[in-house]
């Protein structure tokens, strides 16, 4: 790993949850390395609390594991946060988590034993979401974060509010799940509740200002991206 990747890693810290002490003593030894701080727990009911207390950049979790195991862990955090990064560790290849793994938005699965090699590969996909000023939301159409603005068919340009980029986003970082209301209030109405009519209208203004169709409302739920 090259210096400027290691100074992005030192600025910022990492949960690490794995029951079994000698292999998360390792791990975290090597994590430290890396990163401004390590937490470390040994089941996921202890990871939630150090997560909600730290909100860390990168979670680094087993899947199976006593008191709750890896998938019911994250499954806690992804109810209101679809940003942080999440690589899942397991001893065995087993396809049975595999549609939770999808459902969760995991970045990155690595069998076990983990080596520097396979750590390296699943941080440089950190490197690669924290440097992507440009989300691609349709074929002719993609976000650019710095500027904000939609950039449609390279050519035209349109402005966009800060509350309105930070749904689009949302919606990009969950475009296989649904992003539900509590998750959109607690984003962008973080200060007050949101009405109903008060997203609507949101909703109404953000399309209007869209050349094409993206978003769509699933009722009673929230609203899902939809990317050709």
């Amino acid at each position: 790993m090259d210096d400027n990747s290691l100074k992005i890693f030192k600025q910022i810290d990492i949960l690490c949850v794995e029951d079994e002490d000698g292999i998360r003593e390792m791990i975290v030894k090597t994590l430290k390395y890396y990163f401004r701080n390590v937490y470390e727990s040994s089941n996921g009911e202890d990871a939630y609390s150090l997560y909600l207390k730290y909100k860390p950049k990168i979670i680094l979790s087993d899947i199976e594991m006593p008191s709750g195991n890896g998938i019911k862990f994250i499954s806690k955090v992804r109810e209101n946060d679809l940003e942080t990064m999440v690589i899942m560790l397991s001893a065995y290849s087993n396809e049975e988590y595999l549609m939770d793994l999808i459902n969760l938005n995991i970045s990155h699965f690595i069998v076990k034993p983990l080596n520097l090699f396979k750590l390296n590969i699943a941080l440089s996909k950190y490197l690669k979401i924290s440097n992507n000023d440009n989300l691609f939301l349709h074929n002719d159409l993609f976000l650019d974060i710095n500027t904000r603005e939609l950039i449609y068919k390279n050519i035209d340009r349109i402005p966009l509010r800060k509350r309105e980029k930070d749904f689009l986003k949302m919606l990009y970082l969950n475009k296989n799940n649904i992003t539900t209301y509590e998750q959109i209030e607690l984003e962008l109405w973080p200060e007050k509740s949101m009405t109903s009519h008060a997203l609507k209208s949101f909703i109404k203004e953000l399309r209007l200002k869209i050349p094409i169709s993206i978003i769509k409302n699933v009722p009673q739920e929230g609203y899902i991206l939809l990317i050709e």
